[in-house]
């Protein structure tokens, strides 16, 4: 085994006692004695007998000198734990530099041993997880997903007893698999449950988690200082926004209304009917038509008032307009064309980068946690947080999209007061795109006709049913899905030489809810980037052929869900499956369209490599770099100089009304008119 694959013995069955058997009762932690907790140092002897008999990898901890972990028991063990939390995210900024600051694997093995049944899994495994993958000796170890860890946080809770009762009662070889149902949120009678297939979607809310793994917003200073950190939390959460847009346009359902004002009644209710395994309680359920109030939750650290929230939310906006941020002491940092959205975002989020957090607060962060304790704002009933409360189920509540459609609109209005692009910003002389189209991946399937329908696929939850059955443990689920598909484009290079470039591709609908034709900064406000990739052109006519799995954007099903047991413990790592699980679900790249068919644009281009480049190659076939749009590359600058949404991410001049009017100056610019069919059958995965 290599040396720090044993850390993998720390990420499976987070509630159970590390000495507890993992994988299948194949593998066993050895602890020193005085690493058990109070209950189990009387038994300890008789502990480590009785589960050890059958094991075939025994790992020793080493007895270290242990940090203080006091400052992280502040957060109960069986109690919640909120990023959006100012005490909990601090805490967890500060756990995360202890395990980072630990030497080598087994001191960090051994601290890790110690904490992880004294603290808040959550918490544990949250900092454990970012510090592994930001250490140089341990950041190739593939760490599992969040779903294996806490299948309670995404998964229908009825399955649960169905799951334990088949893997006691039944034994490997026999055992079915259990279903999650659709929809078991709510009703066709409400209207916003058209959407549940987007925001309930599991590979959805494991990517929202996993970018924030990625990009904490708390820790040491190479944990948090990455490139471009502030644009990309910008960029990620647009292009949320858009695709939730377009999909809302396939459901015929208008544009998610931003949340302008803190003040009125929010009319969208959410009964998410998840209960926590680590307190045994259900999130709590948000009726429709509730009232924000100020926060007063003394416990929890969170006390403010939607004045608090206002006067933020101007201060921002008063800087966006006067093109510039106040730093602590009256000094200006401007909000340039350069790096003005990379300092707007670090503010607005806020992470540990914000130039200033006395006085622009934290407008995105206390937003979610008014609508999290909407219920119980005053702790009179002891009620937690609802599901905007985590990243890793606040995407399942439809007023996430009205907090975050208000957020992307204060990027939109910084946005605006850059220039549009130039003739020379878009253009690429000498290059020219002669014919474009797309093709699904069988024989005589018509152009320019794409395909979506219900998909059923597997999970297997064993890894995180604490004291659960050994074994697997299989349930199933339905999801969208779209049949595979080819981009296929002639360029020619009339430049006489060789020419390197961008090749950028987006999706728009056409038009809204009720058919009325979008206008051109509607749609570029719509535009739902598909992929990404550079090219080599040489002289004269070149054909291009590039493959829908291929995005830039995506991440295939494997990495969003295949297990990642001690099973694999001992394999080379170059064997080793690369689970590099940030990036946005592959099944739901392409928007639902509709049973009669729903046309959209598709548009590309291809700009100016010179312009792009960040004087650093990169392979997007290797090192989990193929899903880069929106994760960047680890410890690489982000690998496209131009700025996120480019060329659709600033206003186009009012002479350009449509798409066409867009392009036509430019020969390296070219879209067409696709249709996206949806049909209503579920397809199993085969």
């Amino acid at each position: 085994m290599s040396d720090n694959r044993k850390l993998l013995a720390l990420l499976q069955r987070p509630l159970e006692p590390t000495f507890y058997p993992k994988d299948g009762g194949k593998t066993v932690v050895d602890l020193p004695e005085n690493y058990l907790t109070e209950r189990y140092k009387p038994i300890g002897e008789s502990l480590q007998t009785r589960f050890s008999s059958d094991a075939e990898t025994r790992i020793a901890v080493r007895a270290t000198s242990l940090p203080d972990f006091r400052f992280a028991e502040a957060i109960p063990r069986r109690g919640d734990f909120s990023l959006f939390i100012p005490k909990h995210r601090k805490i967890a900024g500060d756990l995360i530099e202890l395990f980072m600051n630990q030497p080598d694997v087994d001191t960090l093995m051994s601290a890790g041993s110690y904490a992880r049944d004294r603290l808040n899994p959550i918490l544990f495994q949250y900092a454990m997880a970012v510090a592994i993958q930001h250490r140089p000796d341990t950041k190739n170890l593939n760490i599992p997903t969040f779903l294996e860890l806490f299948p309670d946080s995404f998964v229908d809770p009825t399955v649960f007893p169905k799951l334990r009762e088949e893997g006691a009662v039944v034994s490997q070889r026999d055992r079915i698999t259990i279903d999650i149902a659709m929809n078991y949120t709510a009703s066709d009678r409400e209207d916003e449950q058209r959407l549940a297939y987007f925001r309930e979607d599991i590979g959805v809310n494991l990517h929202h988690w996993h970018w924030h793994l990625v990009y904490p917003g708390e820790g040491p200073n190479n944990v948090v200082n990455k490139d471009r950190r502030g644009e990309l939390f910008y960029y990620m959460h647009q292009q949320l926004i858009a695709r939730y847009n377009v999909d809302r346009f396939c459901n015929r359902l208008a544009r998610v209304r931003p949340l302008t004002s803190l003040r009125e009644a929010l009319p969208e209710g959410y009964f998410p009917k998840i209960v926590r395994s680590l307190t045994n309680r259900a999130f709590p359920a948000r009726p429709q038509n509730t009232i924000l109030r100020d926060l007063n939750r003394i416990e929890d650290d969170v006390v403010l008032t939607i004045n608090d929230i206002e006067r933020w939310g101007s201060r921002i906006a008063e800087s966006i307009d006067g093109g510039y941020v106040v730093a602590p002491g009256g000094n200006r940092v401007p909000l340039d064309e350069q790096t003005g959205i990379d300092v707007l975002g670090n503010i607005m989020e806020p992470s540990a980068l914000t130039a200033n957090s006395q006085y622009y607060g934290n407008y995105h962060g206390h937003m979610h946690n008014l609508i999290a304790f909407s219920h119980d704002p005053e702790n009179r009933f002891l009620e937690g947080y609802g599901v905007v409360g985590e990243f890793q189920t606040a995407m399942r509540d439809p007023a996430f999209y009205r907090l975050h459609a208000q957020v992307d609109n204060m990027f939109h209005r910084y946005k605006r007061t850059l220039q549009p692009y130039n003739a020379n910003q878009l253009g690429y002389a000498g290059v020219q795109i002669q014919t474009f189209g797309v093709q699904l991946n069988r024989a005589n399937a018509p152009a320019n006709v794409l395909l979506t329908y219900w998909q059923r696929s597997q999970i297997d939850l064993a890894t995180g049913l604490d004291f659960g059955p050994q074994g697997n443990v299989f349930a199933s689920f339905t999801h969208l899905q779209h049949a595979p598909f080819t981009y296929r484009f002639t360029v020619n290079n009339t430049s006489g030489a060789a020419r390197r470039g961008t090749c950028r591709i987006f999706i728009a609908p056409k038009t809204d809810e009720r058919n009325t034709p979008l206008t051109m900064d509607e749609q570029r406000l719509l535009m739902v980037e598909l992929d990404k990739f550079r090219v080599n052109l040489t002289p004269g006519v070149n054909n291009l052929v590039r493959r829908s799995e291929q995005s830039s954007v995506t991440i295939p099903y494997e990495r969003t869900f295949r297990p990642m047991g001690l099973s694999n413990i001992n394999l080379p790592e170059t064997e080793q499956f690369r689970f590099c699980n940030c990036g946005w679900p592959h099944h739901l790249l392409l928007p639902k369209g509709a049973p009669e068919g729903m046309q959209f644009d598709l548009f590309a281009m291809i700009s100016n490599y010179a312009d792009d480049t960040v004087n650093q190659e990169f392979d997007e076939n290797i090192n989990c770099n193929d899903s880069h749009s929106f994760c960047g590359i680890r410890d690489q600058l982000y690998p496209d100089k131009r700025h996120m949404g480019y060329p659709f991410d600033r206003r186009i001049p009012t002479a350009m009304r449509t798409l066409s009017d867009f392009t036509r100056p430019n020969t390296n610019m070219t879209s067409l008119e696709v249709q996206i069919r949806f049909t209503n059958t579920v397809i199993a995965r085969t």
